[in-house]
């Protein structure tokens, strides 16, 4: 099974104001292109080759770099695409948003809390909210390319929305103001794939 780079869910200029329409030509036809390609070369003729990219990083060897990092780098942007769109003002369901009140006290204080996440990642990572069998809700962030789903990173749970702060995300609008970046994510995130998420992964 090789992978493929998916294409955009929406024209590539359409996030902005919020992410510049060259930092997403960069970010997807460059980096996750090349995460793409290289996470192929990796696993081709190998029994890493017959999994679905869940299977592969769920059971990783972690040891294995280029698979994890490339591994890692493929879902990653694969998820970050699909839960954001066009600015709309959409919210969280009901559901959701009850469960956000629930585990972080408000919707603010989630935001908050997740941009923190975001703010005190050092160096290139990503910050994530996940989703427990029952819907408990976690967030935490991660070094690198690593993701919720590999073992022993310190997350848990299902990924359901999560922001890249690799510096090649935001540098060309943003350079260093990473909180400016965070909180134009916030206004194209899109609320109705997230949720939909939080149900599957509940």
């Amino acid at each position: 099974m090789s992978f493929t780079l998916p294409a955009l869910p929406y024209p590539v200029q359409s996030l902005e104001p919020y992410i510049d329409q060259r930092t997403m030509e960069i970010h997807h036809g460059k980096h996750h292109a090349a995460y793409t390609n290289n996470l192929n070369a990796a696993i081709q003729g190998t029994d890493l080759d017959q999994m679905t990219i869940e299977e592969l990083l769920k059971s990783m060897d972690m040891n294995n770099m280029v698979v994890r990092n490339n591994g890692g780098g493929y879902y990653n942007h694969c998820l970050f695409w699909e839960i954001m769109s066009p600015a709309s003002g959409n919210k969280p369901s009901a559901e959701l948003s009850t469960a956000i009140d629930s585990h972080f006290g408000s919707f603010d204080s989630f935001k908050e809390k997740f941009s923190q996440a975001a703010m005190t990642r050092f160096g290139s990572g990503w910050a994530w909210l996940c989703v427990h069998p029952g819907g408990a809700l976690e967030i935490c962030s991660t070094p690198n390319q690593d993701n919720p789903l590999m073992p022993g990173t310190g997350c848990g749970g299902t990924p359901i929305l999560a922001v890249d702060v690799w510096e090649h995300a935001y540098y060309l609008m943003y350079q260093n103001r990473r909180a400016d970046y965070l909180n134009g994510f916030f206004e194209v995130v899109n609320w109705e794939e997230v949720s939909k998420r939080y149900e599957q992964g509940k």
